[in-house]
């Protein structure tokens, strides 16, 4: 029998988020469905969710959230699904320092801020679950998504510090390595190329051509796609399993790149990876 749970979530208004909240509220967990903006807090509200605005980029709206849930639930938070996060894809060179710390706001920074709120209320409860949803390219790196590739890295090695220093408090950390999941990611991947990257004075302008291609392409655009139910039966297992697993891979690129990563020498890695 499962044990209902109040499960904070992140970016809710499509893809992983919005599945994995449907999902966990049909299992008889609270759900509190989070959502930057204000139309899709809406919608979740219509929807059944209780939801709130939280926008990861903006500290007074990650603290004016976790207020309002703890005032919803008692001060209760048994878990949290840190899944909210942009991807900014552009040749490293053609990043400018705001654009990159932009993303880390989002995927990082915000990200580790509202995990430092809620942390308090786990250890007081004793016990608690934190669910981060990382990537494939948190485990290697691929061309043209530099920023991205930097903020997933940057989350594992906070999310594995983190479990080192929570060990004996009954707070579980998890982190889940999804490769391609059909979302709208690549959609909102392409507003920020066009708004953020000067394609046409770009070294890297013709190869821009092609990954513009990719992310206007409509459906899964990669081999192995899966759908965002793959991510949901991870985070249903981190979030009710008695021992919640540290890593779920997702995908089998994600499988198949975790493997050679400890397999192949760096140069041969750095072969493969430039023909992805």
């Amino acid at each position: 029998m499962t044990i209902a749970k109040t499960i904070l979530i992140t970016g809710c208004s499509s893809g992983i988020g919005y599945d994995s909240a449907v999902a966990l509220k049909n299992r008889g967990h609270q759900v509190i469905a989070t959502a930057r903006q204000t139309k899709d807090v809406v919608r979740l509200q219509q929807e059944g969710f209780i939801s709130l605005q939280l926008d990861l980029a903006d500290s007074f709206s990650i603290q004016q959230a976790v207020t309002q849930m703890l005032a919803l639930t008692n001060g209760r938070c048994d878990a949290l699904f840190n899944n909210g996060a942009f991807g900014q894809p552009g040749a490293v060179e053609d990043l400018s320092r705001e654009v990159l710390r932009y993303q880390f706001e989002t995927n990082l920074f915000g990200t580790h801020e509202l995990t430092n709120l809620l942390i308090p209320i786990m250890r007081q409860q004793g016990h608690g679950r934190i669910i981060y949803n990382s990537s494939v390219l948190g485990l290697v790196a691929m061309r043209y998504r530099g920023a991205y590739n930097a903020s997933k890295f940057a989350l594992e090695g906070l999310a594995d510090t983190l479990r080192l220093e929570l060990h004996g408090t009954n707070i579980h950390i998890s982190l889940i390595e999804p490769g391609p999941i059909l979302t709208n990611f690549r959609q909102n991947s392409l507003a920020l190329y066009q708004k953020n990257i000067d394609a046409a004075h770009s070294v890297h302008k013709e190869t821009y051509k092609v990954m513009e291609e990719r992310l206007q392409k409509e459906g899964a655009a990669v081999q192995f796609t899966l759908p965002a139910k793959a991510v949901t039966e991870k985070v249903i297992h981190a979030l009710e399993a008695k021992n919640p697993k540290i890593r779920y891979y997702v995908t089998f690129p994600t499988y198949l790149f975790a493997i050679l990563k400890r397999l192949l020498p760096v140069s041969w890695l750095d072969s493969l990876l430039r023909k992805v």
